[in-house]
């Protein structure tokens, strides 16, 4: 039993050291050159101002949640559309309906997020 859990690892041993040795290297063999400039603090080419404990806008997770939500309606919706003729032949019309709900929902929610101003950047 235990030897059916030998090759993979095998696999985590040789990765392991893979990583272990490119990370090596790269701090032997790199250029290490720190000056004043290089050590400062970047945030988005802007001297950070005020302490780390400042409240972030809201918008700023709206945002984040909005493409999270309409980037899953392209990763379902495009397998989907490339084999609907198939999968329509096999299981039948039940697997237009289901997407159909599924898009009727996401569009709920889009209309609900441009009632309440999510889309506003201002």
């Amino acid at each position: 039993m235990i030897e059916n859990y030998i090759p993979i690892l095998i696999v985590l041993t040789i990765g392991a050291i893979f990583a272990i040795v490119t990370v090596s290297t790269s701090v032997i063999f790199g250029p290490q050159r720190p000056n004043s400039e290089k050590l400062s603090t970047y945030e988005s080419g802007m001297k950070p101002v005020g302490t780390t404990h400042e409240r972030i806008s809201i918008k700023y997770y709206l945002v984040a949640m909005l493409f999270i939500i309409f980037d899953l309606e392209v990763i379902f919706v495009y397998p989907w559309a490339v084999e609907f003729k198939r999968l329509l032949g096999e299981i039948g019309i039940s697997v237009f309906y289901s997407m159909l709900i599924f898009l009727v929902v996401l569009e709920l929610g889009y209309l609900y997020v441009f009632k309440k101003g999510g889309f506003k950047w201002d």
